[in-house]
């Protein structure tokens, strides 16, 4: 429980800009702040951004397997 609480006060690493942020969602084990949340839903599918969206959000599906 220590770990947690440790680990709430310090943030997480989005998945999509990479930086530690305090506030976010989570989908399955990675972590998406606020901020990219909220550009991707606003982000057109034209738009050049959409695919890096896409590409980074390929992690997502790809779980880290450890040995």
């Amino acid at each position: 429980m220590g770990s947690l609480l440790a680990k709430k006060q310090v943030g997480e690493t989005c998945v999509i800009c990479e930086q530690t942020k305090m506030a976010g969602i989570h989908l399955y084990t990675s972590f998406i702040c606020t901020e990219c949340e909220s550009i991707m839903i606003q982000t057109d599918t034209s738009d050049p951004k959409y695919k890096y969206y896409v590409e980074k959000l390929r992690k997502v599906t790809k779980p880290e397997i450890y040995s």
